[in-house]
């Protein structure tokens, strides 16, 4: 099973930037992409950064140019790099691990994805 812990999150002033961690631990050879989503106050959670199935990086079209995800492997570890925070930025961020189907249908792996527990961000006006 794998086990996500985000943290770095904060408040902050619009312009700013802010760092969020990801630790990853577990069977981490079941996931087969990781990235992070947000939830905004009174909306539904959303895609924010995300290395897919290839290793290749995708955002939304909201962060892109402003926010970076980078991993290091050694450390298991995700990162995303938010800069010139807006205050639309403001959410819960959560990171997320998907999980190799076939390996879940084989009972490899205990469930198709993983979430951690989420970290706040604020950003002020």
């Amino acid at each position: 099973q794998v086990q996500l812990v985000e943290s770095g999150g904060g408040l902050v002033q619009a312009g700013d930037s802010l760092t969020l961690s990801c630790t990853v631990s577990g069977d981490t050879t079941c996931i087969t992409a990781i990235g992070w989503y947000r939830q905004p106050p009174g909306k539904q959670r959303e895609p924010v950064a995300a290395f897919d199935n290839s290793g290749s990086a995708t955002y939304s079209p909201s962060v892109k140019g402003r926010f970076t995800i980078s991993r290091d492997n050694a450390k298991n570890a995700v990162f995303l790099q938010m800069n010139s925070l807006i205050p639309e930025d403001t959410a819960v961020y959560y990171c997320n691990a998907i999980n190799d189907p076939a390996a879940v249908a084989r009972g490899m792996c205990a469930q198709p994805d993983s979430w951690g527990q989420g970290t706040q961000v604020t950003v002020s006006s």
